[in-house]
């Protein structure tokens, strides 16, 4: 090979190096995943210092989902008016203002207004940093860069949650809140210092109008399918070892990092996203869940590998959105958040309803149907990008 050559050839590998940036919004969905899973381990602390029992604690992380919906709808369109990096650096500094609000809230109303403030931050964040990821993505690589910023969900699931019980026993429940509001400032700090080129700022897109982008209704409706499922077998999976394997509930805390060292071990493995056929895989991974729902063992084996299909189904949901219409990616993006956080309700209920008629085994058979529902309205999106 010629000096030529050789020079020719590391140009080409320095223009498809991921960039650092993505590092950033991997710290950003990690301390955003921090908040939304933090609260169910600290619950029992909370409702003893609050006077209140876990069930109404627990209500401060429904306004939470409730506040990360109607935001990431009605608000994630303002992303493309304004530019992703800029609505990012504005709603870290919400979200930083509502996680100490959280902190100090005197009384469990004031705590629920708290969380409803973060989850509003929230839903112009997710979208932001989304759109951030696709645009940051080096051509050819645009799997990639989008998987390792989905990987802060593993560090939220690996880290947040057993560091945020640790930090509650020692320090208090409140010491939580100002940790993770503290993270927060500095990915902000980092996000308003990093020099990224987002393009020119657009028109706001009301949601209806992004809605009618060709493509976008199937793929919101694969997403829709594709986070029930996620929630309404994960969210029982814990009673699931506790009343019928007769499991202590530090049972799911290995379950919890099973499926994310599995979710986060997939990135190393973006490259191969189109042929490991992430919706052909995900309905047989519910199908081994259900089969090994009596022992905690394959429980722990199969869940890893549900993680690992998880995190390849999001990222093709992600990427397949954001190419539709770059033009109103944040608006494109906001109904994405917003009907994962609808999905996260109605998926808890129903699921819900299913298992105290039936059992756990039926959960993952009905997920699967969900999934197969999923394959096929995503299969009605075009594969193209559409106007520009």
């Amino acid at each position: 090979m010629t000096n030529i050559d050789q020079s020719i050839s590391t140009l080409s590998a320095e223009r498809a190096r991921i960039p650092p940036f993505a590092f950033v919004l991997t710290v950003c969905i990690g301390v955003i995943g921090s908040n939304s899973l933090a609260l169910g381990p600290i619950a029992p602390e909370v409702a003893r210092s609050l006077g209140a029992d876990v069930p109404a604690v627990m209500t401060a992380s429904a306004a939470f989902g409730l506040g990360t919906a109607a935001s990431a709808v009605f608000l994630g369109r303002l992303i493309d008016r304004h530019g992703p990096r800029r609505m990012l650096a504005a709603a870290l500094l919400l979200l930083a203002a509502g996680l100490a609000g959280s902190a100090f809230a005197p009384a469990l109303p004031l705590l629920v207004a708290a969380q409803l403030v973060v989850g509003i931050a929230a839903g112009i964040a997710l979208p932001a940093i989304y759109t951030l990821a696709s645009v940051i993505a080096p051509a050819g690589r645009e799997s990639e860069t989008i998987g390792l910023v989905l990987t802060g969900w593993t560090l939220s699931m690996v880290a947040g949650v057993p560091l945020s019980a640790a930090i509650a026993d020692f320090a208090g429940w409140r010491t939580v809140y100002l940790v993770v509001a503290a993270a927060t400032l500095v990915a902000c700090t980092a996000v308003r210092l990093a020099a990224v080129r987002e393009g020119s700022a657009g028109q706001a897109t009301s949601p209806l109008a992004a809605l009618g982008v060709r493509g976008v209704a199937p793929l919101l409706v694969a997403c829709a399918a594709f986070m029930a499922a996620f929630y309404g077998v994960y969210g029982y999976i814990g009673d699931h070892l506790h009343a019928a394997l007769g499991l202590p509930v530090s049972a799911n805390g290995l379950v919890a990092i099973s499926y994310g060292l599995g979710f986060g071990g997939a990135a190393f493995l973006d490259r191969l996203i189109d042929r490991f056929g992430a919706a052909r895989l995900l309905p047989l991974i519910f199908l081994a869940v259900s089969a090994a729902s009596g022992s905690y063992p394959a429980m722990l084996a199969v869940v890893s590998l549900w993680g690992l299909a998880n995190h390849f189904g999001l990222n093709v949901l992600i990427m397949r959105l954001t190419a539709l219409d770059p033009a109103r990616r944040g608006a494109i993006m906001g109904l994405n958040s917003g009907v994962t956080y609808l999905a996260l309700f109605a998926g808890t209920i129903g699921f819900g309803a299913v298992y105290a008629g039936t059992a756990f085994y039926s959960l993952p058979l009905a997920a699967a149907g969900l999934m197969l529902a999923a394959a096929a309205s995503a299969a009605l999106a075009p594969l193209q990008t559409g106007a520009h």
